[in-house]
């Protein structure tokens, strides 16, 4: 496709590192049914000016999996036609777990918390629940009072009520 639309430079990320070092040609490939494909990826790269290899760990790969989501969700009659999307990449990242309501006045990660803080489940939490909030819990880092939840790459999201969220929020926004 891309020589199709007389692309000249192109850069390939992909989650796949034995791949990637095969294509570059800095391995060795000693499965015989791989070798076509390699030499077929090799001639192909000839027919561009410039073209890059690059690795990404599939814990950075967020943009393959929105546009393989995209992807699999549109249905175009015209399978030969593609349309164009703008990606525009922020300079900052930002990561957002949306809880509707608290209706018991609690935050939404409180029983997380007290587990952290004491190894104590809710009085009417069943075998289930305990297993559930153990669970969950693994995810999650308490710094003294503010609770954090890790990211795949290890990141700490910082846990907020709903009410420090709109503080937040309209922090942001002024």
């Amino acid at each position: 496709m891309a020589i199709d639309m007389n692309v000249y430079k192109l850069l390939v990320i992909g989650d796949s590192d034995l791949l990637i070092h095969w294509v570059r040609g800095e391995w060795a490939v000693k499965n015989p049914k791989i070798i076509p494909y390699v030499q077929y990826m090799q001639n192909l790269c000839k027919m561009f000016r410039k073209i890059e290899f690059r690795h990404t760990p599939r814990i950075h790969n967020e943009l393959a999996d929105a546009l393989a989501t995209i992807a699999l969700m549109i249905k175009h009659p015209d399978t030969d036609y593609i349309d164009l999307l703008d990606i525009e990449l922020k300079e900052h990242p930002v990561h957002c777990s949306y809880v509707e309501s608290e209706p018991d006045s609690l935050p939404w990660y409180f029983d997380i918390k007290r587990y952290l803080e004491s190894v104590t489940y809710p009085e009417d939490a069943t075998s289930n629940n305990k297993k559930s909030i153990h669970r969950m819990a693994l995810n999650f880092f308490l710094n003294t009072q503010v609770l954090y939840r890790r990211t795949p790459d290890l990141g700490l999201l910082r846990c907020v009520d709903a009410a420090e969220a709109v503080r937040l929020i309209e922090q942001i926004h002024t």
